[in-house]
């Protein structure tokens, strides 16, 4: 029997956030069959495949979302740490190290939450593919993409949350899907943003720490600043802290575990 959790991740409030699953494996399969089958039975965003290694406090860390597996989460991440903290696993260990297709990542605990250190991901002016239009219904003044997603500033708060995207003309958008963002209203928030990738079979995603590597780098541009704090504007709202060091995004948030079970095939 293998050890599953279901977590809500960036809030410290059960039902909101992000729900990711974590899954703690002793090894991992020879093919990926099984990990696929299991996140898509969980069926959620993504799900956290774990594997302790040899030195004390370092993980293999795999992120699957219904459709396939990912090279970068950030909620899921957030996720695991807090796994392994509350589960008593990692009691003593002050910081954890996850190695993962984005290479070494690193969760610490601080006051008020966990935080990750994650690499910046800066977007970079481009064309804007022919699907976009399509599927955002308007063409964007501008357009910019990082390896992963697409990004685009809306002219209001009120715009992102009432952005409408045609999801199966996004679908077909070249990459894993498209960031919408703006500045707040709220004078104790900075940055708003909403997520996108039907491409993973994820029409809307609710808090996407990994977005956030392309959104502190690009609000740094146009605000001035290094430290942040963002909302995701999706129905469960979630609530990040962001500092930029150098290369790497610090990202600080909460996580609530709501289910705790046993996988029995």
């Amino acid at each position: 029997m293998i050890p599953i959790y279901t977590v809500d991740a960036f809030t410290s409030s059960p039902f909101s956030g992000n729900p990711a699953a974590v899954c703690v494996v002793q090894e991992f399969p020879p093919d990926d069959k099984w990990l696929r089958k299991v996140a898509a039975e969980m069926n959620l965003s993504e799900t956290a495949f774990l594997c302790p290694m040899d030195q004390v406090g370092n993980y293999r860390l795999r992120w699957f979302t219904p459709a396939g597996e990912v090279d970068l989460c950030g909620h899921a991440t957030l996720a695991s740490a807090q796994v392994l903290w509350e589960s008593g696993v990692a009691y003593r260990i002050e910081q954890l190290r996850f190695h993962t297709r984005s290479g070494l990542l690193t969760a610490k605990r601080v006051d008020g939450g966990i935080e990750l250190n994650f690499p910046a991901e800066p977007v970079s002016p481009c064309e804007a593919p022919p699907q976009l239009a399509e599927a955002i219904g308007f063409e964007p003044r501008a357009v910019y993409k990082n390896r992963m997603d697409y990004l685009i500033e809306l002219p209001s708060e009120q715009a992102v949350r009432e952005f409408r995207p045609d999801f199966r003309a996004l679908k077909e958008l070249p990459g894993r899907g498209l960031i919408v963002t703006s500045p707040a209203d709220d004078p104790e928030v900075d940055f708003v943003s909403r997520c996108f990738f039907p491409a993973l079979g994820i029409d809307e995603d609710p808090v996407t720490g990994s977005a956030h590597c392309a959104l502190a780098p690009y609000w740094k541009e146009k605000l001035g600043k290094t430290q942040f704090k963002a909302r995701q504007l999706s129905s469960r709202t979630g609530e990040l802290k962001l500092r930029l060091s150098g290369e790497r995004v610090l990202i600080q948030g909460q996580a609530v575990i709501i289910v705790k079970g046993l996988l029995l095939h």
